[in-house]
This record gives C-alpha cells, sequence and structure tokens, in this order.
C-alpha cells in the first residue's frame, strides 16, 4: 500500500452525520476515512486483531465462509476508532474502500467486508472463557511496550455507569447512579488500558478489584521483578482484604477510605484549625490543612498511616463555608499534603480516559440483550482505544497532537478525503494537496512504517 500526495478535483460533501463516501472519482474511489490506513499500521505493529482472532473459536464450516473471522474483528475495532458506534453502520462502510484496503487489502467492493446481521452473529457467540482470555491481552501489550523494565508504576482503579434502555441481561437498579445501569471496571496505567471489564450493577463498586489486581500484578513482576507497584483508587475500593493483599506482597497502595465516627473524633482538632483559619481569611477562598496519624479498625492486623484533608469551601452567606474532609490510607513514604495533593489527586486523570472510552471510543453502546455480547462490545472498544493511545504515544510524540484526544486524532487524521485507486501491485490512497493536516498526516504514516514492533516505541524521535 502506497500513499502519494495529488491535487483532487473538489467535490461536494453535505454537513451532518459523518458517513463514509465510495464513489467513482478519476479512475478512483473518494473515501472521507484514509485515517483507516494508520489503523491497519497500528494493528500490523501490534498484530492485536491477529491475537484476538487466536483466542476465538469459529465454530463455521470453512466451506461457506465468506468473511473470516479476523476480517470481522478488524472491521469492527477500526471502524470504532473512525468513529462508527454502531452496526448498522456498516450496511454501508463495508464497501468504502479505505475500509477495504484497511482490512481486505482490496478496493473491490464485489468482495465487501461484513454486513450488519453477520457482525451481529459474531458478537453473539462469544463465550466467557473466550472473554476470559481476551481480556489478559491488555496487560500484555503494556508489559511488551516497555524497551526497558521501569522502575515505579501507578495503577489506577475506577468505575463509572452505563445506563441501559432495555430488559438486559444483567439490569439492576443502582441508588447511586439512580438508574438502571451496568457498572464497567477499569484499571489504567497512566494512559495505557491495562483492564476493562463490564459489571452488573447487582455488586458492589469494588466487586472484582482484588481479583483483577493480584492477576495484573503477578504478571507484571513477572515481567519485571524488581518494579515498584503502587494500587491508587478512592473509597468506593477502599477494602480491609485488599489493603492486607497489598501488605503481604509489598505492593505500596493510596486509598481513600470512607468516613467513620472514630476518624471524625481523631481529626476533630485539625477539622475546627480549619474553619477557624477560614473565617479568619475572610471565607471568600477554598482553604485546606493536611494532618497524619496512625489508625487501626477491629479488621485490621496493625495501624495504618491515615492521611486528612481538612477544607472548607465558600458557601453562599455561610460565615463557617462547607466542611469537605476527606480521608486516604497509604503506606508511602512522604509528606501528608504532598502525598494528597501531587500523588492521590493525581487519580482523577483516569477520568479522561474513561471519558474517552465511553464517550469517544462508544463503550457505552452496549445494547445487546446478551450480557457476554455486551462485554464483547466494551472488549472491542476497548481495542480501539487501544490503537489510539498507541498512535499518540509512539508516532505522535513531539508533535502539536502529542496529548489530543482521541476524538481530536479521529477528526484531524482519520476523517480525511482521499482517492483510494488500485493497480496490479498497489493500492494507492492520493490525498488533496490543500489538506490542513497533510504534513503530520505523512509524518505519522513515515513513522509507523518503521516502527518495527510494539517492543521498540518510537519515543524521542523527533
Amino acid at each position: 500500500m502506497k500513499l502519494a500526495n495529488k491535487t483532487a478535483r473538489s467535490g461536494k460533501i453535505t454537513p451532518g452525520k459523518v458517513k463514509p463516501i465510495a464513489v467513482n472519482f478519476d479512475g478512483g474511489k473518494l473515501t472521507s476515512d484514509a485515517g483507516a490506513v494508520l489503523l491497519r499500521q497500528l494493528d500490523q505493529k501490534l498484530r492485536l486483531t491477529e491475537r484476538i482472532n487466536a483466542l476465538i473459536r469459529d465454530p463455521r464450516d470453512p466451506f461457506f465462509t465468506v468473511h473470516q473471522q479476523r476480517d470481522l474483528i478488524a472491521q469492527r475495532i477500526f471502524a470504532i476508532a473512525l468513529g462508527y458506534e454502531d452496526v448498522n453502520d456498516q450496511q454501508t462502510l463495508r464497501k468504502d474502500p479505505a475500509m477495504l484496503a484497511a482490512v481486505k487489502n482490496t478496493t473491490d467492493d464485489e468482495q465487501p467486508l461484513g454486513s450488519a446481521p453477520t457482525l451481529s452473529r459474531f458478537e453473539n457467540r462469544i463465550t466467557d472463557k473466550e472473554l476470559a482470555g481476551l481480556s489478559k491481552l491488555f496487560v500484555e501489550l503494556f508489559i511488551e511496550s516497555h524497551d526497558v523494565p521501569p522502575k515505579q508504576i501507578v495503577i489506577d482503579v475506577d468505575a463509572t455507569d452505563d445506563t441501559i434502555h432495555g430488559n438486559q441481561e444483567g439490569r439492576y437498579f443502582n441508588g447511586f447512579y439512580d438508574d438502571y445501569c451496568f457498572l464497567p471496571l477499569y484499571f489504567f496505567c497512566g494512559d495505557q488500558l491495562l483492564w476493562a471489564q463490564l459489571r452488573s450493577s447487582k455488586t458492589g463498586g469494588n466487586h472484582g478489584t482484588l481479583a483483577i489486581f493480584h492477576y495484573l500484578a503477578t504478571q507484571i513482576k513477572q515481567a519485571w521483578p524488581d518494579v515498584e507497584i503502587v494500587l491508587r483508587g478512592d473509597a468506593g475500593f477502599y477494602s480491609p482484604k485488599l489493603l492486607a493483599y497489598c501488605d503481604r506482597h509489598s505492593y505500596k497502595y493510596i486509598l481513600g477510605i470512607p468516613s467513620n465516627k472514630k476518624l471524625k473524633k481523631l481529626s476533630a482538632n485539625i477539622v475546627f484549625a480549619s474553619e477557624m483559619f477560614f473565617v479568619d481569611a475572610g471565607s471568600q477562598q477554598p482553604f485546606r490543612l493536611f494532618w497524619e496519624y496512625e489508625y487501626k479498625t477491629k479488621t485490621w492486623k496493625h495501624a495504618r498511616k491515615v492521611i486528612v484533608k481538612a477544607e472548607r469551601l465558600p458557601d453562599g452567606n455561610n460565615r463557617s463555608g462547607k466542611e469537605n474532609t476527606r480521608y486516604i490510607v497509604t503506606n508511602l513514604d512522604g509528606d501528608a499534603k504532598e502525598l494528597y495533593e501531587e500523588i492521590y489527586c493525581a487519580r482523577g486523570d483516569m477520568e479522561n480516559r474513561i471519558k474517552e472510552q465511553q464517550l469517544m471510543m462508544f463503550a457505552d453502546r452496549t445494547s445487546c440483550h446478551s450480557f457476554q455480547a455486551n462485554r464483547f462490545r466494551l472488549f472491542l472498544s476497548s481495542c480501539a482505544y487501544v490503537l489510539m493511545e498507541t498512535l499518540r504515544r509512539t508516532a505522535l510524540v513531539g508533535t502539536s497532537m502529542a496529548k489530543a484526544q482521541c476524538s481530536t486524532i479521529r477528526v484531524k487524521l482519520f476523517k480525511i478525503a482521499a482517492v483510494v485507486s488500485e493497480s496490479v501491485r498497489r493500492i494507492l490512497f492520493s490525498m488533496a494537496d490543500f489538506c490542513p493536516m497533510r504534513e503530520l498526516w505523512m509524518l505519522v504514516f513515515g513513522r509507523l512504517q518503521i516502527l518495527p514492533d510494539v517492543r521498540r516505541c518510537m519515543q524521542g524521535i523527533s
């Protein structure tokens, strides 16, 4: 597959919902998704769809099989990354020349990709055993992405709500979110996804956290025996068993802890002091004080360090302000204020990664009746995010889009018009000379070409 710059005659595109374009144009076909080529390159470097295909059994008779299972996987993941969240979009997208080139290495629309019913049948035949194996791919990719073992990694854990529309399997009402929903659970290390799992809201927010963290930590320690692992999460993931497990295996942690009468009593003086300073300062700006002490509950075998943040916030005409006291438990060394503000509060960035998953990679499109099918849909969205994150971490490093969100990458690098033509030996993508992102696009394309594999990232290449 080869790229060329070529000035094309302008064609009018009607604004509205983005749809793939596939029409005859100067001996080729016009597409609005030239970025599919980049997704193909990323997939080849990671061998992502190849690995997924190896973990899923194909029960179909090869004699009657038209669409290879690996092609269906690539088609679904690439489409999500390009912004097509629904299977119904494939009715038109399956003949798009860029998608055909990316998935099947052809532009012949007489050999279209899988239809919406074909993809739906595929999604609904995935088993729990296969899903268990697929879930482990992300931590493998994470380990492979490092040439040199890191000295320390911080694993963030968090959950979010996925509203249910219909009488789907796993449907329960959640009082915290005040709706019927699923509770997807995510583990991240920085921007890199380690685990994504769809859960029913019938269970608690921290359900499964210990088992998943055990698996992740074990795999990481096997690859990097000397790495220090830090687990970070809010009070919803506090668990005496989780703390005991971390202590037993010498893992670090910094977790929120729910308030109780004893904690309130121990922190009464610092909370009172924060109120007095807040009033003396004029009650116009938030005010914080930090303190730490040794604390032990009946379920803990030994005392642990607890940090209290005693904060007062402006509250209209109330001179005493609004109390906002929070507690965290940790076995990390350091100053209380620094641990809270610089280490614990940094977990908030994970919420941006979840937003990218839910809002930009359409992880909330869990509209199948089967719970297993919805779990697989979350996995496919997660794979699309992994491709995006890999592009951002490797080929976009040092550029103006090195920190761009997935939606920005999609709009500026993927949703680009090109004329696609095919000869005997190559598929040619011809882009307009006046394309505003042409230079960056060609830079990214060139970097991905020389990216040997996932073990040798291109960080530092200018």
